[in-house]
């Protein structure tokens, strides 16, 4: 019975796996909150301004926001099917950073210019959309662009609404282009390549607008405290996840610690490399240690950290696994320790989370390398999101790539020097 039930499910293992999460959300949603009180939070979410961090837990409550982030993830499934996409390591990544937005900054109407651009970039090129849908459904990062356009421009709504929606499709014709040309920078030690494209364009949008006086102003709306609901919903969710995993792999660990064995340097997709059930061990690991983080901290169960649990349970199919996040998140830790910043700081908390984003670097130099890697990300991710008023959702992003554009250079300039000493006394 087992050996024909795996027979039904292979190739669609994945798919399988982000439709039961779609039922998940959909389910948490209407057991947080009631359809009228849905209906009033999507309309807050659909309307009002949205910079970084704008936490939809207090702006349209609990079921509202899980009602979004399960509609967010149904359109993202469609487009990927759209374009007969394989569900790949990448796959799990870009559709669960869109989740972990629904949470925090994110709707469906700024998703649709900006997708729209990235499709009519591939038809400027005459190529096919599949080859570019990554980086439209990465880019739709810089949504709160538009949002704060709709309310900063001097002129009638439909006007506004014109230009808004012209701004979103030249975004998505920019970022294929230039994320293309970012990935050099930080040679795939930086697994969102395009949340550091999306930061320099948002830079430069953003210096546009204060030239015409139009000033963004970031946000920090922020639930404190933990939801036991939810955070026990999220416990049951990796741990499930971790059985369908092992399922899938015949009941057989071994191939949950060979991940382990990879770097994580992009591009490594663990679906491909290791299988859909590995790599779905693999993401409930990760998930359960950046949600029991949150908690041993005494962090909050706000928005931006649960979607940031799910973020980094996304990206454990894409490059990032226990023995390379764990030092990062651990050097953001430490980072506390030494500056003014709390473990518990609301930045910081999901800045931690978002260091998974540089566990190559500890997959490739080694732990020491990604506690450094962690505790500088720590500092900068402070100050970068004041360059463009927190419109740039992947503000962590932006910060991880410059991180490793300044500790990869040193990273390899001493161990190249401590290895030509080593040769020299062999001698």
């Amino acid at each position: 019975m087992n050996e024909k039930l795996l027979k039904k499910v292979e190739g669609k293992e994945l798919k399988l796996f982000v439709y039961a999460t779609i039922a998940v959300l959909f389910c948490a949603a209407f057991l947080l909150g009631t359809p009228r009180e849905i209906f009033d939070g999507m309309m807050a979410i659909f309307f009002l301004r949205e910079p970084l961090m704008t936490d939809y837990f207090v702006l349209a409550g609990y079921g509202a926001a899980f009602f979004n982030a399960a509609l967010i993830l149904v359109y993202v499934t469609f487009l990927v099917q759209k374009v007969n996409l394989p569900f790949t390591g990448m796959t799990m990544a870009v559709m669960f950073i869109n989740v972990c937005y629904g949470f925090w900054g994110k709707n469906l109407i700024t998703m649709i210019p900006i997708l729209l651009g990235s499709f009519l970039y591939s038809r400027l090129n005459r190529t096919l959309w599949n080859r570019s849908i990554y980086i439209g459904l990465f880019g739709v990062c810089l949504g709160p662009i538009l949002t704060e356009m709709m309310y900063a421009l001097p002129f009638s709504f439909p006007v506004k609404l014109i230009l808004t929606i012209l701004l979103g499709v030249l975004i998505g014709l920019i970022l294929t282009p230039l994320s293309a040309h970012t990935a050099s920078m930080h040679m795939g030690y930086n697994l969102f390549n395009v949340g550091f494209s999306a930061g320099i364009l948002a830079f430069v949008i953003v210096c546009v607008m204060r030239s015409f006086g139009m000033e963004p102003q970031g946000a920090l709306v922020w639930m404190e405290g933990v939801h036991p609901g939810i955070a026990a919903g999220a416990y049951a969710y990796f741990g499930l996840t971790f059985l369908y995993g092992l399922w899938l792999n015949g009941w057989n660990i071994k191939g949950f610690w060979k991940i382990t064995r990879h770097p994580g340097r992009a591009v490594t997709d663990f679906v491909l490399m290791d299988g859909p059930g590995a790599t779905l061990m693999n993401m409930s690991a990760v998930g359960i240690l950046g949600e029991t983080y949150i908690l041993l901290i005494g962090g909050d169960l706000s928005g931006p950290a649960q979607g940031a649990v799910l973020m980094a349970f996304g990206f454990a199919a894409f490059g990032a696994h226990l023995k390379n996040f764990t030092p990062v998140l651990c050097g953001v830790f430490l980072s506390t320790f030494f500056t003014q910043y709390e473990a518990d700081t609301p930045g910081i908390q999901v800045a931690a989370l978002f260091a998974v984003g540089l566990s190559p670097i500890a997959g490739q130099f080694g732990p020491l390398a990604g506690i450094a890697a962690g505790m500088l990300h720590a500092a900068v991710v402070m100050c970068t999101s004041s360059l463009y008023g927190g419109l740039n959702l992947y503000n962590n992003g932006f910060a991880a790539g410059w991180v490793a554009i300044i500790l990869i250079p040193l990273i390899e300039s001493f161990m190249h020097q401590f290895k030509t000493r080593r040769k020299t006394k062999g001698k």
